[in-house]
């Protein structure tokens, strides 16, 4: 086997994938690339600060790359049906793994949030975000399978599903339930699931969330910070005010790569959840407007490899892959812009994580596979390969 199939920058096949399929790879690595550039820009003066060296969280964070496109490159060059088999092992294992951060001594708290699961000091896994593209493979399988399958593994799973978002909730993690409950409702609507079933559960959905946010203190006062945070400027609205200085700042052109005077201890977390406001101050409106751009790009080339795509759990993977990656960012963006409650999901490929970038890395892979898979592409045998190789 040639191990340079496996490496995603020199993988001499990729002249065999559809176009969907390598567009989508290179788009996947320039967002990659330019969140890079950000975080090193973000992260370097609190890390100088706090370390005394000012590259800690980007070294770190090129470890956590290099294992997510090691994942990349195998999953690139898996059948899909093959990754489908182990989708529900996973999805199982990083569940128990969520539930084990609620039992006391286990999970480690960060801001108030038990969401992580720690390795000595250091909190280093976060299942919660690696369970995301799990949850799109097998709720793509469950849900495009919904009419052969028994009412009792409709059931079981649903349960599954209800106990993920449940647990999630319990850590707390309003946000990141939040948008797992939109993707299963999503991925539901894609399969053409009963519309009965769909509305009765958005509606338990948004009670359970009433509910949360009526039991919890600091996510009742994250809500009401956003409707106006000038009302508490130095406490709830804090965060969200540097925000949108950080945003006006920029201006149309940008002060600069690295001259974001925001980052400086005014804007708190800036190299996890509010690294866009970092990005916006040092590239302005246009350098937003392109990376929007690039997330129209990538969410029009997905639903087109959906629509391409003649099976109906590959169409169901490639929209979930697409709700993940781009409706996160947008819903990042949304609060870093103030047009959302501030919430605690990383701006994906952006955000400093090793947990949201492998997580990332994995979806992009998936929706690229699907692209090779689908109806216009030409999946290419090993044999053949060598042979063209060779020539």
């Amino acid at each position: 086997m040639n191990l340079r199939n496996f490496v995603p920058f020199f993988d001499p096949s990729v002249k065999d994938w559809a176009l969907e399929a390598r567009l989508l790879r290179w788009l996947t690595f320039i967002w990659l690339f330019v969140g890079l550039a950000v975080l090193f820009s973000a992260s370097y003066p609190v890390a100088m600060a706090d370390f005394g060296d000012g590259l800690y969280y980007f070294e770190r964070q090129l470890l956590w790359v290099i294992v997510g496109l090691i994942g990349f490159g195998f999953l690139v060059h898996s059948p899909l049906r093959l990754i489908l088999k182990f989708a529900s092992g996973l999805m199982l294992l990083l569940l128990g793994l969520i539930l084990l951060t609620l039992v006391p001594g286990m999970g480690t708290t960060v801001n108030g949030a038990t969401r992580w699961l720690s390795l000595g000091p250091l909190p280093i896994l976060q299942p919660s975000e690696l369970i995301k593209p799990f949850l799109v493979l097998q709720s793509a399988y469950i849900f495009g399978h919904w009419e052969q399958i028994s009412t009792q593994q409709r059931l079981t799973w649903l349960g599954v599903f209800a106990l993920l978002i449940v647990g999630i909730l319990f850590q707390p993690n309003l946000s990141t339930a939040a948008l797992c409950g939109m993707l299963l409702w999503l991925i539901a609507l894609g399969a053409g699931l009963p519309y009965f079933y769909l509305v009765t559960t958005a509606t338990t959905g948004f009670l359970a969330a009433i509910t949360s946010i009526s039991m919890r203190d600091y996510q009742r006062e994250r809500v009401m910070s956003f409707l106006n945070p000038w009302a508490d400027p130095v406490e709830n609205g804090y965060q969200l005010i540097q925000s949108l200085l950080a945003l006006a700042s920029g201006g149309f052109l940008g002060v600069g790569y690295g001259m974001s005077q925001q980052k400086l201890f005014y804007l708190p977390i800036q190299f996890t959840d509010f690294i866009f406001s970092v990005f916006a101050e040092e590239f302005g409106f246009l350098g937003c407007l392109l990376l929007l751009m690039l997330f129209i790009a990538y969410a029009t080339l997905g639903l087109l490899v959906a629509l391409k795509a003649t099976n109906i759990v590959y169409q169901l993977v490639a929209i979930g892959v697409v709700v993940l990656m781009v409706g996160q960012s947008l819903i990042n963006i949304g609060v870093a812009t103030g047009a959302l409650p501030t919430t605690g999901l990383p701006l994906p490929l952006f955000s400093y994580g090793g947990s949201s970038m492998i997580s990332s890395l994995i979806s992009a892979a998936l929706l690229i596979r699907v692209a090779r898979e689908s109806s216009e592409a030409q999946v290419v045998s090993l044999v053949e390969r060598r042979l063209k190789l060779r020539q």
